[in-house]
């Protein structure tokens, strides 16, 4: 149902910094004490033990749920029933977004508490009550619902530096968007995701998003690149994680979103990722704005000097 009310919503709490899954299992006691963590089998591997250590010294039970790669209806009912068996009280999903969103489905389906971990900062799914099911040839089947946004969102910089680059500047792309795109809701009259009108809270946090980018996403990348966290890192994350969820749920998207359902169509795209489709998206939706030739030939050498895609060819797609 829509409304013209104004409407912002934001997960309960968002933590971030080098070394932040160290609290984790103190953070999961809040709110029950026997968690189940959807996570596939690189971040179990890379992770699992360390974090089955603080839990066992904190005294919270722990098991972990096999996440088989695609977030589909039928690998949320799989991941359900383990957690059920479990009978765990609090869900935690720690990866990138498909992880993250299969973690939010066993969250509404079980009516439990949910805890975002990401190990990538590639898109801003993690504040986000949204979840994106896809169908088993990988093509996006449904959006599904949480009565609200996650309880905690906690990110370790320290793991998103060490992650491949590419990862980073694909979460340039999508977060670059969230201005432009929340400015034309706006503008039109477009609801949000909570059916509501974008508040000037929303439009004020796409502002800093993009602000935030120009400012420091070239330094994030290269800090990536030599697997560190600074300042550039930390800024870029939070604009990318928070500043960007915040900006697409309570703002709105428009066209550079609405393109990435037909470029996900394309076989020969499979391999891009979705804020490298988004960021080429942007581009076609400035121009369709008319912006002036200065204003698009200093965009562009920003995505130049990062690497996102400025054609389709570099999204896979033949020209």
């Amino acid at each position: 149902m829509t409304s013209n009310l104004r409407i912002l919503g934001a997960p309960g709490r968002y933590m971030q910094g080098a070394g932040a899954t160290e609290h984790l299992s103190k953070v999961v006691s809040e709110f029950g004490r026997k968690c189940f963590v959807v996570a596939d089998d690189i971040v179990t591997g890379l992770m699992g033990e360390k974090i089955s250590e603080s839990f066992e010294e904190d005294g919270v039970g722990l098991a972990f749920g096999q996440f088989l790669g695609e977030c589909t209806i039928q690998e949320i009912d799989r991941q359900t029933v383990h957690a059920k068996e479990y009978l765990a009280d609090v869900v935690v999903g720690m990866g990138g977004g498909k992880t993250i969103d299969t973690a939010k489905g066993v969250s509404l389906r079980l009516g439990l508490p949910i805890i975002i971990v990401p190990t990538i900062a590639s898109n801003d799914s993690p504040t986000s009550r949204l979840i994106v099911v896809y169908d088993d040839k990988h093509r996006l089947s449904e959006v599904l619902k949480l009565p609200r946004n996650p309880d905690v969102v906690l990110v370790d910089t320290a793991v998103i530096a060490s992650a491949p680059p590419r990862f980073m500047i694909a979460g340039i792309g999508d977060a670059i968007a969230k201005k432009f795109e929340a400015e034309q809701c706006a503008l039109t009259g477009a609801h949000n995701f909570f059916g509501g009108l974008p508040t000037r809270t929303a439009l004020a946090l796409c502002d800093s998003c993009y602000s935030t980018i120009r400012e420091f996403g070239v330094g994030a990348v290269q800090a990536v690149k030599q697997g560190i966290v600074d300042e550039s890192l930390e800024n870029t994350v939070e604009a990318a994680v928070l500043l960007s969820g915040l900006g697409f749920e309570s703002g709105g998207l428009a066209l550079a979103h609405s393109l990435t359902r037909g470029l996900s169509t394309q076989p020969d795209a499979n391999s891009a990722l979705h804020g490298e489709m988004v960021a080429w998206g942007l581009l076609v939706q400035l121009i369709a704005e008319g912006r002036e030739v200065t204003f698009m030939d200093d965009i562009i050498a920003f995505y130049r000097q990062i690497e996102l895609p400025t054609k389709l060819a570099d999204l896979g797609i033949p020209a």
